[in-house]
Formats: structure tokens, C-alpha cells, sequence
């Protein structure tokens, strides 16, 4: 639908990582045709899976009806061959699925929102993504973005945009809301309206495998009111979610939103703190992932840390090898 920031995107990931890309089968087919067929688009997931000369797979851009490829994803493929697999907002979809398959997956950016960056990639990006999926040591601290952060929205189908950097608004950190000492937990989460629907689904994790989980959550341009994000919260704590797991991690609202972002802070301690009682439960909020720009990449299943006394996070474990 947007061929030049596809081709931009694609450029400037080359260039920045030096890799060789290569399109799936259907990745540049018509966007109503492929809107036809979702089995399509999972096949061309699977085969990127099962070919020993791709060595990892990044999502051109989240799409807003992923869940349809479900029927079609074949989580044996994804078992036996782990690779690379990025993304965010409705990749959260294939993320679920890549977890229930016991393979490590990174939520981050993608190939139109994210490497297609207006003036070029943000930096703070560039530096998670190379220390993330790049790197075999451990990933070490996360530290806000300090350049500025944006959600504006410049029209894709206008070219000349590509060359107009987005408005930074000032960066204020994180907000760590409570806790004490502490705390790690094996990374889980993605985009809440989407993990939303997902629930009772067959690529929806066992109990026992988010047991003790950090549970990370962000919100989509779409700006879900802090009275539903209130009862996203109550669907993942009546499924045992919360209960779960050790901490919150919660990125910074996306989209165009005139309510102060700490009103969100307020519906998040309404669930865990007023309903689900979890007073030592540890929740960092305004974080930098998902829809807010730059943002930094989190990859599932891999070991991190809330020190909520140093106001420090960070991830312990290498995500690749």
C-alpha cells in the first residue's frame, strides 16, 4: 500500500546492519488480495521458518487482522527451527504463537514502523536492536530514552513526509509506581488489545508455562480509554495472569491521546493494586516499547530484572547465540 516507506525501511536496515533481505513470496502482493487470503501470508511465515538459509524474519508491518493466520500457523515448523522473529503490535499474534512453541521472539520494530523511520532511524532503536539481536552477551540494563519520544503520525502516503523528522516531545523517564527490592521474571507480554483476543485461543500459553513471568503490556495507536484498558486488565487477572507473575512493565500510551498519561497509571493500580490486591506487585510504567517511538526491543521467554529500589531494569540473559 506504501511502497516507498517499504523500500525506505528496507534501505536503511541494510545499510545500518549490513544483512542481505529477501521478500517472502507474497510480502509485495496486492494489499487486497492478501487481505483474502491470511493462508497465504502464514505460508509465507512457515516457509521463512523452515529455510535453513533465513536466518531471521521481520514483519513489514503489524497488520490488523493477524489473528487470522491462526488456523494456518504450524507451531512444529516454528519448534524446530528457531531464528530470529521481530516485531510488534499485531505481530503480537505470531509472538504468542512462537512462545507457546517454546522459541525466543523479539517485540520491536518493523520494517514500515520502525527501519522506515522519517530522516532516518532513531538511534536509541538502532542501539537495543544491535545489543538484542545482535549480541550473544547479555543484554544488560534498559535506560530511558532521553532524545525525546514521539507517537505523531505523519501520512504515509504523502513521500515527501519521509524526509520530515517527527516532533519529539521531552522525555521525563519511567515511572516506577511500587514495589521493593528486587524482582526477575522470564519476559511475556505484546500489545494488550491484542493479547485481548487472543485469550482461549490454541496458541494461548499454558498456566504452568507463565508461571513467575514480567509481564510487559503497551497500548496500540488506537487509543484504548484508561476504562478499557481497566478491563483488558481484569480479562488477563481473571485468566491467572496477574497472579502469575512477578512484575508490570507498561509502555508508554501510543497514538494520539489527549489523556495524561498517568491517568493510565491509575487504571493499572485500580486492577492490580484496589481489585487484585498485589500492594508489593512491582509496575514500571511509561516505558519506551510498542507504539511510541524510539523504543527499545524486548524478547520473549528470556530472563529479566525490576530493581525497584535502584529504579534499574534490566535483561540478565543473552537472547541469542
Amino acid at each position: 500500500m506504501f511502497p516507498h516507506r517499504y523500500a525506505i525501511g528496507k534501505e536503511q536496515f541494510v545499510r545500518e546492519f549490513d544483512v542481505n533481505v529477501v521478500e517472502s513470496r507474497h510480502a509485495l502482493s496486492d494489499p487486497d488480495w492478501l487481505a483474502r487470503h491470511p493462508q497465504a501470508r502464514a505460508a509465507d511465515l512457515m516457509e521463512a521458518f523452515a529455510d535453513p538459509s533465513i536466518h531471521g524474519i521481520i514483519s513489514t508491518i503489524g497488520g490488523d487482522d493477524s489473528i487470522r493466520l491462526l488456523p494456518y500457523l504450524d507451531l512444529a515448523v516454528i519448534a524446530n527451527n528457531p531464528k530470529v522473529f521481530l516485531g510488534y503490535s499485531d505481530t503480537t499474534v505470531s509472538h504468542v504463537a512462537c512462545y507457546r512453541a517454546g522459541l525466543v521472539s523479539f517485540y520491536g520494530p518493523s520494517v514500515m514502523a520502525g527501519f522506515g523511520e522519517n530522516g532516518g532511524m532513531f538511534r536509541y532503536m538502532v542501539d537495543s536492536l544491535r545489543r538484542t539481536c545482535f549480541s550473544p552477551t547479555p543484554v544488560g540494563d534498559l535506560t530511558p530514552n532521553t532524545d525525546g519520544w514521539t507517537v505523531e503520525h505523519l501520512d504515509w502516503s504523502n513521500p515527501d513526509n519521509q524526509n520530515r523528522r517527527r516532533t519529539l516531545s521531552p522525555s521525563t523517564g519511567w515511572r516506577f509506581l511500587q514495589g521493593h527490592g528486587c524482582i526477575r521474571g522470564r519476559l511475556f507480554g505484546g500489545c494488550l488489545e491484542v493479547l485481548d483476543w487472543l485469550r482461549g485461543t490454541s496458541v494461548w500459553p499454558e498456566p504452568e508455562s507463565l508461571e513467575g513471568m514480567l509481564l510487559f503490556l503497551e497500548t496500540s495507536e488506537e487509543v484504548p480509554s484508561p476504562q478499557t484498558v481497566t478491563r483488558m486488565l481484569r480479562s488477563l487477572a481473571a485468566v491467572g495472569v496477574l497472579e502469575r507473575a512477578q512484575g508490570l512493565m507498561f509502555g508508554r500510551p501510543g497514538g494520539q491521546s489527549t489523556v495524561p498519561h498517568e491517568i493510565y497509571d491509575d487504571a493499572i493500580r485500580r486492577v492490580v493494586v484496589s481489585e487484585e490486591r498485589l500492594h508489593d506487585f512491582p509496575i514500571v510504567a511509561g516505558m519506551d516499547f510498542g507504539h511510541t517511538d524510539p523504543m527499545f526491543v524486548l524478547p520473549y521467554g528470556v530472563m529479566a530484572e525490576i530493581d525497584c529500589d535502584a529504579q534499574r531494569v534490566r535483561i540478565v540473559e543473552n537472547a541469542v547465540v
